[in-house]
C-alpha cells in the first residue's frame, strides 16, 4: 500500500508512476487526498477537544478544592458537551480514515525507476539468456505425452478425485518431484535461508498483507465458514510471519525460505498454453523471502537473481531472464526479473520463476518495521522469489532431457532421486 503522505505531497509524480502501469489513477488518487485532508481535519478537531476537556477537567479540580461547587458544575456540563462532540467526530475519522483505506487499496506500486515502459509481455527486456537448446531426436514428445508414455503423472486420475488441474504423481515421477523440492531447499538453506513450515491457509489480513486481497480475490480459493483462504504462494504466510513486528537495524537482513503446495484458481485460463504443467491449480513452489534495509534491496534482489541462476545452471536448463515491463508487473511490485525456461518440445519460453521487490509497498500494509540506531522507527523493504516453481521446472527437465532410451536425470538430483533414468 502506497503512503498516503508520500501520495499528497507527490500526486503529479504518483500519477506518473502508475501511467507506467498503463493506469490512469487520478480520481482515485484525488479522492485520496480528500479523505486524507479530512480526516486530518477531524483529527485536528478532536485534539483540541480532547486539549479543552483537559483544561477543563484541571479547573474543575481546582474549584471544587476551592469550596465553587456551582461553578464546577455548570463546568461540568461544558465538559459533557465536548465529549458528545468528540464521539461524534471520532465517528467520522473511523468513517473516513476506511474510506481512505479502501482507496489506497485499489493503487498498486509504482514501479521503480529502471523498469522499462511497455503494456505487454512483448514489451519486457531480456537481459540474459543462458543455456544450451537441446537438439532432440525425431521423435520427442512434449511433456504430457512423455508422463503417459512413462506412466509418472496422471491427469486422468487427478480430473477423477478432484478435478482439471490437479494432476496425481507416481512412481519415479513422485520421487523426482520430492527430489526437487529437497534439492531447492538445500539450496536455498546452504545461502543463508532459513527453513520454515508454514500454514496452508491464511485469515484475511495476511492477503492484505502482502496484496493479494483485494487486487487477487478472484483467483483465490475461498473458505467461506472460516473465512480463511488458500495459499496461492508461500510468499504470503512467510512474509506474515513479520507483520506488526518492530525490528531491529542489526536484525536485518532477515532470509527466509518455505516449500508449500499452493493454489489457484486461474480463472479464465484455458488454451493450448495451459496443457499439461503448464498451468495448474495446485503446484508445488519453493519460495525465498527477504526482508531488508532500504539502502540495500536492490543489491539483495540482484544477489536472489543470482541465486536463481546458480541453481538453473546447475540443473542445466536452457533459461532466460526478463525485466518486466510496467504493464506486466504484479500488483505489489516495484521491480521484477522473470525466469523462463525453454520448452525444446512445445518450442516456446516457460515461466519458472519471478523474484520482485515490493520496497514498502507489503512492509506499509504489514505494519513491518525496524528501530535505527537513532531509535527512529522505519519501513523495511521486502522481497520475494520462486526458488522454484516446480510444475514448469519438472516440464523442462522432462522434454529438454528425453532420449530414445528414456528420460535422463539431471545429475545434480541424482543423488537425490537414487536413478539417472526414467525409462
Amino acid at each position: 500500500m502506497l503512503q498516503i503522505a508520500f501520495i499528497r505531497e507527490n500526486q503529479e509524480k504518483v500519477l506518473k508512476a502508475l501511467a507506467k502501469r498503463n493506469m490512469d489513477a487520478k480520481s482515485i488518487v484525488e479522492l485520496a487526498v480528500q479523505l486524507d485532508e479530512k480526516r486530518r481535519a477531524t483529527q485536528a478537531e478532536m485534539d483540541n477537544i480532547l486539549s479543552e476537556s483537559n483544561k477543563l477537567s484541571k479547573d474543575i479540580g481546582e474549584l471544587m478544592k476551592s469550596g465553587e461547587k456551582a461553578k464546577a458544575e455548570l463546568l461540568k456540563t461544558k465538559t459533557t458537551s465536548l465529549k458528545e462532540k468528540s464521539k461524534e467526530l471520532a465517528e467520522k475519522l473511523d468513517e473516513y480514515t476506511n474510506e481512505l483505506t479502501e482507496q489506497l487499496y485499489l493503487l498498486p506500486n509504482l514501479p521503480a525507476d529502471i523498469v522499462p515502459e511497455g503494456k505487454t509481455p512483448e514489451d519486457n527486456v531480456t537481459v540474459l539468456q543462458e543455456g544450451d537448446i537441446p537438439d532432440l531426436h525425431g521423435e520427442a514428445l512434449p511433456h504430457w505425452e512423455l508422463v503417459k508414455k512413462y506412466d509418472i503423472i496422471d491427469f486422468e486420475l487427478g480430473n477423477k478425485i478432484t478435478g482439471a488441474g490437479f494432476p496425481v504423481y507416481k512412481g519415479k515421477g513422485a520421487k523426482l518431484q520430492r527430489a526437487l523440492i529437497t534439492y531447492f531447499l538445500d539450496k536455498n538453506t546452504a545461502a543463508g535461508y532459513q527453513e520454515f513450515q508454514v500454514p496452508h491457509f491464511v485469515n484475511e489480513a495476511s492477503a492484505y498483507g502482502t496484496g493479494q486481497l483485494p487486487d487477487k480475490e478472484g483467483q483465490m480459493y475461498h473458505d467461506a465458514t472460516d473465512d480463511l483462504y488458500l495459499i496461492p504462494t508461500a510468499e504470503v504466510p512467510v512474509t506474515n510471519l513479520f507483520r506488526d513486528v518492530l525490528l531491529h537495524e542489526n536484525e536485518l537482513p532477515i532470509l527466509a525460505t518455505a516449500y508449500t503446495p499452493c493454489f489457484r484458481r486461474e480463472a479464465g485460463s484455458y488454451g493450448a498454453h495451459v496443457r499439461g504443467l503448464n498451468r495448474l491449480h495446485q503446484f508445488d513452489k519453493v519460495e525465498i523471502v527477504r526482508v531488508e534495509h532500504p539502502e540495500k534491496s536492490y543489491e539483495a534482489l540482484e544477489g536472489m537473481v543470482e541465486h536463481v541462476r546458480t541453481i538453473l545452471n546447475e540443473l542445466k536448463l536452457p533459461y532466460r531472464i526478463l525485466r518486466l515491463c510496467g504493464g506486466d508487473m504484479g500488483f505489489a511490485s516495484a521491480m521484477t526479473y522473470d525466469f523462463e525456461v525453454f520448452s525444446t518440445a512445445q518450442d516456446r519460453w516457460l515461466e519458472i520463476s519471478s523474484v520482485s521487490n515490493f520496497e514498502t509497498f507489503q512492509s506499509n500494509r504489514l505494519k513491518l518495521r525496524y528501530k535505527d540506531k537513532d531509535g527512529k522507527n522505519h519501513l523495511a523493504h521486502t522481497l520475494n522469489g520462486s526458488s522454484l516453481a516446480l510444475p514448469r521446472v519438472l516440464a523442462g527437465i522432462l522434454e529438454n532431457y528425453q532420449t530414445p532410451e528414456g528420460i535422463v536425470i539431471p545429475e545434480v538430483l541424482r543423488p537425490y532421486t537414487g536413478f539417472d533414468i526414467i525409462n
